[in-house]
């Protein structure tokens, strides 16, 4: 069997609804790494229009890397949604035009929490709500229906309003073999070659490290 083509739109004509995201966008200010999917569900959205309140004069970028897992409902907000916070009131009068629309804040008035990070191989479970500036660790699970309003730890799952960490997927011990292996930057056909190892779930580091000396070794 073929390897899926990481250049196409939609590697399996099974599965319409799911899309190899970086072949669907057109905005420079969206990254994102090769294998990573979205799956739309029964919606016909694209993934761009999940990303909310992103505004090419704010400068932030949404950046996410590869082999991630990414399930419908999704929004990741941007910092465009902000209001300034020191003034008497947060109401945004001049959106709404006419003699209020002299009244619009200075991006220095408004808070900028920077770019959205996301790792590689991070699983979002349906309906996640993800706040401007967030960064989020390799491997990590985000429950459904969770708002993830901090950064959160490579291999970690995270669930709830806002989230908060469940558990670690693994001791810190392999973590720390996990982040050093980085499976995700291998080529393609050595990635395939260890899909039985890396799709494994009898985890331990002697695996891991008996795995990268092979793969270090050719």
């Amino acid at each position: 069997m073929l390897i899926p083509d990481k250049n196409a739109k939609y590697p399996n004509p099974l599965i319409p609804q799911l899309i190899f995201i970086k072949n669907d966008l057109t905005r420079d200010s969206i990254s994102v790494g090769d294998y990573t999917y979205f799956d739309a569900g029964n919606s016909e959205i694209s993934f761009e229009e999940c990303v909310t309140h992103h505004y090419d004069f704010i400068g932030d970028n949404l950046i996410i890397g590869k082999f991630c897992a990414i399930a419908s409902g999704i929004e990741f907000i941007m910092n465009g949604c902000n209001h300034r916070l020191a003034s008497v009131t947060t109401y945004p009068f001049n959106i709404m035009g006419g003699q209020w629309a002299d009244h619009a804040p200075k991006l220095t008035d408004l808070p900028y929490k920077g770019d959205t990070i996301i790792g590689n191989d991070v699983w979002f479970g349906q309906n996640v709500t993800v706040l401007p500036g967030v960064t989020i660790g390799n491997g990590s699970i985000i429950a459904a229906n969770s708002v993830v309003t901090k950064d959160i730890p490579p291999y970690t799952v995270v669930g709830g309003n806002p989230a908060r960490q469940i558990k670690k997927r693994f001791s810190d011990e392999v973590i720390q073999a996990l982040e050093a292996l980085a499976w995700w930057d291998w080529p393609i056909d050595t990635i395939t070659k260890h899909l039985d190892v890396l799709t494994d779930s009898n985890l331990d580091l002697k695996k891991l490290t008996q795995l990268k000396n092979e793969v270090s070794h050719g």
